[in-house]
């Protein structure tokens, strides 16, 4: 069972629980209490997304070779350590959950959601797997931003509220920024490997200089939306506390580090974005209606 914890990749589940506190909390600024029942689903279909696309990530690269060799979270069938088959059911078992909890959540919402989560399942697919996977195509930021940032955060505020607002796209912009940090990075540390065996992620195209720019530039945009909430609530300064975390990134990423160095950086990226999505979360809480 250790394996398929591993293989899940536990770091990388703060993208999906982040958006989501945020878009929950957001409620309170419609002076209405939170449907517990709504945000749980939410949260449900938010991690299973998460766990279902590494899964089929692991699956995907697995079985065309562009896994070995790499530094970073076990990979479970390049390391031998489960067959292609056994991951490929571990994907399919986990999007039909986040299917069934999508389902319940669009059955006391809007039929809408269920027309977004089929888009977002078979996103999640096509990232690794197809034919022509748009992940080796330098396009995963950009679908990472919409459905880890826009969808998640706007889809949480949505199941409780059924409307949509700037408010709620305006909070989902830090968040989207800081998941394309974390897979930025993840691909920055994967960019050698990847360029030999002809994975062009948006790393392998921009090469090292241009994409440790992009991801200070990720960051930056990151921390002023998130200065920018003030425009909601003013507890939004909250957020300066993420600063000497932001400085750690942008420090780390500048002076150049590869390979493993990267992985401590990909951890504080995680924690980056958890703790920006709590002090956001709490502001929203505290501010009267």
């Amino acid at each position: 069972m250790n394996i398929w914890i591993a293989g899940a990749r536990p770091r990388t589940l703060p993208a999906a629980i982040a958006p989501v506190l945020i878009g929950t909390s957001l409620i309170n600024i419609d002076n209405q209490t939170i449907n517990w029942v709504n945000a749980a689903l939410a949260l449900a279909v938010g991690l299973l997304l998460q766990i279902a696309v590494n899964y089929s990530n692991d699956y995907s690269d697995g079985i065309r070779g562009t896994d070995e060799v790499r530094v970073g979270p076990i990979r479970l069938v390049a390391s031998g350590l489960a067959t292609a088959e056994q991951v490929k059911r571990a994907a399919i078992i986990a999007y039909f959950f986040a299917a069934v909890s999508g389902l319940f959540l669009a059955l006391r919402t809007s039929p809408l959601l269920i027309l977004v989560g089929a888009i977002a399942i078979i996103a999640g697919w096509k990232y690794t797997g197809g034919k022509n996977p748009y992940g080796y195509l330098g396009f995963g930021e950009i679908s990472v931003f919409v459905f880890f940032g826009l969808v998640a955060t706007m889809g949480s505020y949505f199941a409780q509220s059924e409307k949509l607002t700037w408010q709620s796209l305006l909070l989902a912009i830090p968040m989207g920024s800081l998941s394309c940090t974390i897979l930025g990075l993840n691909n920055l540390r994967d960019r050698p490997k990847d360029e030999t065996v002809g994975k062009k992620t948006l790393a392998v195209r921009l090469g090292d200089k241009n994409a440790r720019r992009a991801l200070i530039l990720l960051l930056v945009i990151a921390a002023t939306s998130s200065l920018a909430v003030t425009a909601i609530t003013p507890w939004a300064l909250l957020v300066l506390l993420t600063l000497p975390l932001q400085f750690i990134l942008i420090r780390g990423i500048s002076r150049g580090a590869t390979g493993a160095g990267l992985i401590p950086l990909l951890g504080k990226a995680g924690e980056l974005q958890l703790l920006t999505s709590l002090l956001i979360s709490l502001a929203l809480l505290i501010t009267k209606a």
